[in-house]
């Protein structure tokens, strides 16, 4: 019996894609998808070949085995960990998108999930315990939303650094980037404060966090610089001088 359907519907959850998303990535009707899933109808030959060169299995593998079963010495999972452990550097990077922020929160120490994530490697970091995550949100503006804060990994609270950028992962909170505050009153409490004025600062219990990964590198796209005119900049001077001196008047 073909395990094909069980097969598509482990290796998308492992992905943490809805079937909606992969089934854009197959070129397919999110329906049919699900008829695959639920084993309603088999998947067509193309659709196959598409998941088979997607995540580096064979046809076979595919149809007839049960590639997320463990124990298993030609398992998927255990196939992909060797393949890593024999061509990756110590140093790779594990990138965790917002997509996968989720499936995070209950796989961060899981290692079937970490081995399912991109990776990536930066020569100026060597030597330590890193991981990159995708933050969306004006919350620490100028760090623009969509960029990637690649952070090294903090083992104890005691560790943190007053007033540093940390990406924090906690049961309250989920997956934030902030500067952590602490208060040596309330060592149970950590603050968390956005660069961007607007938001305000509140607080996390400790022992809702669950890992701290200190900001050393942030990635973002490079955007459209604004050219300055001269004349518009003497203007604005201008401008100001004759705010000033009126105040100065006025006052006097």
């Amino acid at each position: 019996m073909s395990k094909a359907g069980l097969n598509l519907k482990y290796l998308r959850k492992l992905r943490g894609w809805t079937q909606e998303e992969f089934a854009a990535r197959l070129n397919i009707k999110r329906s049919l998808l699900g008829a695959y899933e639920e084993e309603r109808a088999d998947p067509r030959l193309d659709v196959l070949e598409i998941v088979a060169d997607m995540f580096k299995l064979s046809l076979d593998e595919l149809l007839l085995k049960d590639v997320g079963s463990m124990g298993n010495s030609g398992s998927y999972l255990q196939k992909r960990r060797q393949q890593k452990m024999a061509s990756a550097d110590r140093n790779v990077i594990h990138f965790v998108p917002v997509k996968a922020a989720a499936g995070y929160l209950t796989g961060y120490a899981d290692t079937e999930f970490l081995d399912e994530l991109n990776t990536f490697t930066l020569p100026m970091l060597t030597g330590g315990n890193y991981r990159a995550f995708e933050i969306i949100g004006d919350s620490m503006l100028p760090t623009p939303s969509g960029s990637i804060i690649v952070g090294e990994k903090v083992d104890s609270m005691d560790d943190v650094k007053n007033n540093h950028a940390y990406i924090v992962v906690s049961r309250s909170e989920g997956i934030v980037y902030k500067r952590i505050v602490r208060n040596n009153r309330a060592k149970n409490k950590i603050t968390l404060v956005s660069d961007n004025p607007t938001y305000q600062p509140y607080q996390v219990n400790t022992e809702d966090v669950v890992e701290l990964w200190q900001a050393q590198v942030v990635i973002n796209k490079v955007t459209t610089q604004q050219r300055w005119d001269v004349n518009a900049l003497a203007n604005l001077v201008s401008n100001l001088q004759d705010q000033v001196s009126t105040l100065k008047k006025k006052m006097n």
